[in-house]
């Protein structure tokens, strides 16, 4: 039966609900709308005068060939940051959820990544791949593999995967391994006893009664993917070399910041919110369906 609360006075709710709307307002709903109504204009850098131009900022976006292939980067780097995440982070759970000795140590370092700032994990990275004093970069040369992110372009976006994977992988498994343990031990030995494999009992119980928690996953690391990478993209490679690893939420803050296109950088901020939008309706639309819960 479902229980409700019952105020006596009918303001109190709103009083409660009233500082997450005043953030929601201030962080969120301003600036945005703010930023649809600086897409429609065009600002001068210092801010001085302002001209309604309409469409403009949109056609001229859409006709910058740069502009178009870091809708390309953005795609591919977003199912590579939310896939590695899920998958790594999936099998990191199953792991903890089977360790039987030094299960909180295990659990413990795998949090750890959390707690780094985006900042801070993309300069761990690039030291850990720089190509003059990198750790790794030296054993890939013992084994005949020259690396520098600095100089490649498919190296440079394999950087920022892994660092952006790395830093989400802690918030991954967390969910997953609660749902893991979540799911009743008593199935998992009655599939045991009829001799399903551990392959079987995977995919065919736990797999499947994890989908809730996937289906969230994916939401979460579609979002991070666009916006919440920056902090790694600017310590790591600044949207280098060129423009190869320049995805979308990086180039608005490279036209409005240091080419001052305020117009145009708005217009970016727009278009960038509306794909986001429509991605989570698509997904809670159509993949949801698929989800069991």
């Amino acid at each position: 039966m479902e229980k409700r609360v019952l105020f006596r006075s009918k303001w109190l709710p709103w009083v409660l609900i009233a500082p997450q709307l005043l953030v929601i307002g201030i962080f969120f709903f301003w600036p945005a709308g703010q930023a649809v109504l600086q897409s429609f204009q065009m600002e001068d850098a210092f801010g001085m005068s302002t001209e309604w131009v309409g469409l403009d900022n949109f056609r001229n976006l859409f006709a910058d060939p740069t502009y178009l292939n870091s809708f390309k980067r953005t795609a591919m780097f977003s199912v590579l940051v939310a896939g590695a995440g899920i998958a790594i982070s999936l099998v990191l759970a199953i792991f903890a959820d089977r360790i039987v000795r030094f299960a909180m140590v295990y659990k413990t370092l795998l949090i750890v990544p959390y707690a780094v700032a985006p900042v801070i994990a993309g300069v761990l990275w690039v030291f850990l791949f720089s190509p003059s004093i990198g750790v790794v970069t030296y054993y890939l040369g013992k084994l005949g593999y020259n690396w520098n992110h600095m100089m490649n372009d498919n190296q440079a976006m394999a950087l920022i995967v892994m660092a952006s994977v790395w830093k989400q992988i802690s918030y991954n498994f967390l969910f997953f391994l609660a749902g893991l343990q979540s799911i009743p031990k008593a199935l998992i030995e009655a599939a045991s006893i009829d001799g399903a494999s551990p392959w079987r009992r995977f995919w065919n119980i736990q797999l499947p009664l994890l989908s809730p928690t996937t289906f969230f996953l994916l939401v979460i690391n579609i979002v991070y993917a666009f916006f919440d990478t920056f902090g790694i993209i600017d310590a790591a490679t600044q949207g280098g070399p060129g423009q190869s690893t320049s995805i979308l939420v990086y180039k608005v803050y490279q036209d409005g910041f240091k080419a001052l296109d305020l117009g145009g950088s708005a217009a970016q901020s727009v278009i960038l919110m509306l794909i986001v939008i429509v991605l989570t309706v698509v997904q809670f639309r159509y993949v949801e369906k698929k989800v069991q819960y």
